[in-house]
């Protein structure tokens, strides 16, 4: 019984995935935008101070991210770029995208335009919703997270961030939008390089910021789409055509 319990429990949620995404299809097919459906993770090394907290990182013996360039001796190496799990892996900037999907299972979705559809909005803060993005010859690294701001008052985060170095992420351009109901809201910046920490990126609020009743206008059922699309600066474009 338990077995055939664990089975039927197990079922029900692949139908609910399968449904999730064929809702998201038949709202975004006419666009021809592929769609990612990304279920919440927990997030095993939050803690909203860690970027200020390197001493009691480096006292559990835990690389901190943020501060990645005075725990590394050598230059060329970065820690790993996770934001949900506190990884002591090291290496090239270049291997980075093969640690995110071996080691952490991140999924990666290639195209122009894409819908990231994140999945039950309503568990409880902190959570964590991530996929990578590969477009124009580079990978993206999109994280959207909801968490208290303030004590019992949770909100939504979303940013871009180039699987690359600052130079090469100022020569990119990212669009997330949300479209409901006759409702549109547009958020379009730089995106940041992901050997700066993501947590700073969201605590300075140089993102997209969502609180809880904003995103239920934009939610369908515990859902919640949103469009993305990248594109070459206008400046790196002037320069090639020079």
């Amino acid at each position: 019984m338990l077995f055939f319990t664990q089975c039927f429990g197990a079922v029900l949620d692949l139908i609910h995935l399968r449904f999730q995404h064929y809702k998201a299809k038949r709202v975004f097919s006419a666009a021809g935008q592929l769609v990612c459906v990304v279920n919440p993770t927990h997030s095993l090394k939050y803690a909203p101070t860690r970027c200020a907290g390197a001493q009691t990182s480096t006292e559990q013996g835990v690389i901190p991210p943020c501060h990645y360039h005075e725990s590394v001796h050598d230059p060329q190496l970065v820690a790993c770029t996770c934001p949900l799990f506190s990884c002591p892996w090291e290496g090239h900037l270049e291997v980075v995208v093969s640690h995110l999907r071996q080691t952490h299972r991140i999924n990666i979705l290639q195209g122009a335009e894409i819908v990231f559809l994140a999945t039950d909005m309503h568990l409880p803060a902190p959570m964590d919703w991530i996929i990578m993005h590969s477009c124009l010859g580079h990978q993206f690294l999109l994280v959207l997270r909801k968490q208290e701001k303030y004590e019992g008052h949770p909100q939504f985060f979303a940013t871009m961030m180039l699987i690359g170095t600052p130079t090469q992420a100022d020569n990119f351009t990212y669009r997330l939008e949300l479209n409901r109901n006759q409702r549109r809201l547009k958020w379009e910046a730089t995106p940041r390089s992901v050997l700066e920490c993501v947590d700073s990126v969201i605590s300075d609020g140089d993102c997209l910021v969502l609180n809880t009743s904003l995103a239920q206008l934009f939610s369908d059922n515990g859902s919640l789409a949103i469009g993305i699309a990248i594109t070459t600066s206008k400046v790196h474009g002037a320069e090639a055509e020079m």
